[in-house]
């Protein structure tokens, strides 16, 4: 393997709020790591756990790691997990769809689909599910973030690969509070320029020497961030834990119930001009690309079959409407002088929806009914104020003259139940002068992934504020082609995707792990052997070629119109069963050399394993008469990496820089485009992180420069050679602030170089800067009054796009970040 090194140039500087002291909770107590941070930012060093066999001094390991603390999210609070995440060097964060359906990678990894295929996201050590990318159900869906939340740690490549499964470009873990701190807090919250009320609460501390609670939650109501003309945003969470401590361990109790309706942003039409290679996008007359979308108030309930082919009515203002209720135990003992056990189980039962309208495409209304109905197609209003009414000038329907033709992504969640169990033991014996850390354990997962695809069609316009509505097609004689403007099948899509799951995947993994330190040197290596199975059952009728529509009177009043010629449904006989075993070996090895007390050196070399899990069903890979793997299949990916930089951390300076490169290997399918991908990837870059703090000035930074092709593609040698899509040269961040004691002011910029849409390397997406400002006062003792903008400045932040190049009218489906929103809250500690 070609490993290419890059020199570092400057330096970029960080503050202590994101102090890079890591944890996923995996080794220590909560309450053990935030003294050891204390501690470690007292003597400029910080203390890490995650990753590692115990906490260590982050000079002294050689993995990448960070961590962004609770302070940061209080002053710029995110309009989304995503947008939190994007401050974390060398993780790249599409945060424009909204509270969950994020794109999440590490260092080039690729986003060939949706989700974080790479990157595992945790709470509290153990995995939100276990697999970031499910169809329709990614992991960000099901976090939000509160006032629960003590800090977010991470780790980039390196040992994710062999102490976590699926997980070989990362872990990003969500700590959250255990009652370490007497007291509590309550904040209330509102937009100013954007409809969104918001209310939370936090609370814990000590019942007695040894026990311990933390209790906190959040309730919303409003839009949300975008103008959609009702409550898109409602719904909340509550966590609660409890820790009983004795000599030699601790143990403790957690749950978490989270009801919480969001709005999915998917990709809506915008106006580019100019060439492929320099485009300028702009918004549509009447829909503003970054404060409007398709979501609206006159397009609400949407007649459809279930999974058992029964007519039943599906709310759009559902969207993504996660409910978990989890429970989970976590302890710690020590056996015997320096030796631990640690044991975390969890059992999560995850259900809800998720309904959000993708346009197939937008053109002329007028063109767009004839393409339909016939030459001389009318248009009539389907709803809202004017429904029943005929269109009499399509060239102004909508103040834009265009039509959207809608695939309604429809899926219910039916069970995405997850349950884990992760128990290891480690310690420590003297060695040769030396210390040998011996780390052991075994890790069982079961990922349920039940669904129904329900699928449907529409037409409406392209309006802003929440005012679009659906429209009814006609043909020239005046017979309706659609029953108000909707179509029972995902007509746009020809006629695909009506589909159940119901699938049950089984992943164990002993793991194992040997350090070896003397003097300023430490070697370590560890070993994950995952081996599991997947059992089920899918059903559609694209497995069999069996037409997938029939004439049904799904309205029930006795005539068949023209739409209900074609309502989709699962055909008899098309269910699948799916049986099929799998293993794979991941490894890690490192070394870090300590040339001074603020100084060291590390290396790595790693190798990890993802198993793919429902986005190969529907696939080449699957014997659909067996249910096993076709011949040679592999169901898993392998992410090789290399990666060595340095470490300096010194009172109120710090500096990381790491250089990496990997080799990937990833099968996948991608949505929209109902195809299956096999490619081979390359990326190599450079990642730089730091903090700087002088009197009541402080600041960090993290940018990332990262050089990706796709050096194969199975399917189309076209591509070979090409930068895969969305994968910008260089992205950073930087966040400068002043505290004066009763008033902090700062900043918060995000930014990206250009990148193209498709792998095609033909339209590219812009390079832009986000900022985002916020200004804290404190005007007695614990209250705290806070005014932030979010993108500051209303820059259109376009984070992917369907179309490979601009279409003949110009029009593009794209998703920009949000617009422009000014919020408030105030907070009472006590």
């Amino acid at each position: 393997m070609r490993i290419a090194y890059l020199l570092a140039g400057s330096a970029l500087l960080a503050i202590p709020q994101f102090a890079s002291a890591q944890a996923d909770s995996t080794q220590v107590d909560a309450s053990d790591t935030a003294a050891q941070q204390a501690a470690g930012e007292a003597s400029g060093a910080d203390i890490i756990v995650t990753g590692v066999a115990r906490g260590v001094n982050r000079l002294n390991t050689s993995i990448s790691v960070s961590s962004i603390g609770s302070d940061l999210t209080e002053k710029v609070p995110p309009r989304n997990t995503a947008e939190i995440l994007r401050n974390l060097p060398g993780v790249r964060v599409e945060a424009s769809g909204g509270e969950g359906n994020a794109n999440i990678s590490v260092r080039g990894l690729p986003v060939a689909s949706g989700g974080a295929k790479f990157l595992q996201l945790q709470e509290d050590g153990l995995p939100v599910l276990e697999f970031g990318d499910i169809i329709f159900g990614n992991a960000d869906i099901f976090i939000r973030n509160d006032l629960s939340l003590s800090r977010i740690e991470s780790v980039r490549g390196g040992s994710a690969s062999t102490f976590a499964s699926n997980s070989p470009g990362g872990i990003i873990n969500f700590i959250s509070k255990t009652g370490e701190q007497d007291g509590g807090s309550f904040q209330l919250s509102s937009g100013i320029d954007y409809r969104e009320f918001r209310t939370d609460f936090a609370y814990g501390g000590h019942i007695d020497a040894t026990t311990r609670y933390e209790l906190s939650g959040f309730y919303r109501i409003g839009d949300g961030p975008r103008r959609v003309g009702y409550d898109a945003m409602r719904g909340g969470q509550i966590k609660a834990n409890i820790t009983k401590e004795f000599t030699g361990g601790y143990i403790r109790l957690y749950g978490k119930y989270l009801d919480d309706r969001s709005i999915s942003y998917l990709p809506n039409p915008v106006l580019v001009t100019g060439s492929n290679g320099s485009p300028d996008y702009s918004s549509l007359p009447n829909f503003s690309i970054n404060r409007d979308s398709l979501h609206s108030r006159y397009i609400n309930q949407i007649l459809t079959l279930d999974g058992s082919n029964r007519p039943t009515t599906r709310d759009i203002s559902d969207g993504m409407h996660p409910v978990v209720k989890s429970l989970g135990l976590e302890g710690q003992v020590e056996i015997a002088d320096g030796w631990n056990i640690t044991e975390r189980f969890r059992y999560s039962g995850i259900s809800g929806n998720f309904v959000s309208p993708f346009p197939a495409s937008v053109g002329d209304a007028q063109t767009a009914a004839n393409s339909f109905a016939g030459t001389g197609a009318q248009l009539f209003y389907a709803s809202g104020p004017l429904s029943g009414q005929r269109v009499t000038n399509p060239a102004t329907i909508g103040g834009n003259g265009l039509l959207a033709n809608v695939v309604l992504f429809d899926v219910d969640l039916n069970k995405l139940d997850n349950i884990t169990n992760d128990i290891r033991i480690n310690g420590d014996v003297a060695l040769g002068g030396g210390k040998l850390t011996v780390t052991a354990g075994f890790y069982k997962s079961r990922q349920y992934v039940n669904t129904d695809w329900l699928w449907t069609s529409f037409f409406q316009t392209v309006e802003g504020h929440g005012n679009s509505v659906l429209v009814d097609i006609r043909n020239a004689a005046g017979v309706s082609q659609t029953q108000n403007g909707l179509l029972y099948s995902a007509a746009f899509f020809g006629n695909c995707c009506r589909r159940s799951y119901d699938m049950r995947y089984d992943t164990n993994a002993p793991f194992a792990q040997l350090g070896y330190e003397i003097g300023r040197l430490n070697v370590d290596g560890s070993l994950r052997y995952d081996f599991g199975r997947a059992r089920g059952s899918v059903s559609g009728a694209e497995l069999t070629g069996v037409p997938g529509v029939e004439t049904f009177d799904i309205n029930g009043d006795g005539v068949i119109s023209p739409a209900e010629r074609s309502v989709a449904y699962i055909p008899a006989g098309t269910t699948a069963s799916v049986r099929y075993n799998y293993s794979y070996l991941s490894y890690s090895v490192g070394a870090n050399y300590r040339l001074s007390d603020s100084v060291s050196l590390f290396a790595r070399y790693s190798r990890g394993g993802r198993a793919n899990a429902d986005r190969l069903l529907f696939g080449p890979l699957i014997n659909t008469a067996t249910g096993g793997l076709v011949n040679g299949a592999k169901p898993y990916d392998f992410v090789k990496q290399a990666e060595g930089g340095v470490k300096f951390s010194s009172g109120p300076v710090a500096l990381y820089a790491t250089l990496f490169h990997a080799n990937t290997q990833e099968t996948n399918y991608l949505l929209s485009e109902q195809q299956f991908t096999s490619r081979r990837y390359g990326a190599t870059g450079v990642e730089v992180e730091g903090r700087y703090r002088a009197g009541p000035f402080s600041i960090t930074a993290s940018g990332t420069y990262t050089d990706s092709t796709i050096k194969s593609d199975a399917t189309n040698a076209a591509l070979d050679g090409n930068r895969p899509q969305r994968q910008a040269m260089f992205v950073y961040q930087t966040t400068p602030q002043l505290d004066f004691g009763r008033v902090t002011l700062g900043a918060n910029i995000i930014g990206t170089t250009s990148s193209y849409t498709q792998p095609v390397n033909q339209l590219k997406l812009p390079a832009y800067t986000q900022v985002n400002a916020f200004l804290s006062v404190r005007p007695v003792n614990n209250v705290t009054v806070n005014v932030n903008a979010n993108n500051l400045f209303n820059v259109k932040g376009f984070t992917e796009a369907e179309d490979a190049s601009i279409p003949t009218n110009g029009i593009v489906r794209a998703r920009s970040i949000n617009g422009r929103t000014i919020g408030a809250s105030v907070r009472f500690d006590f």
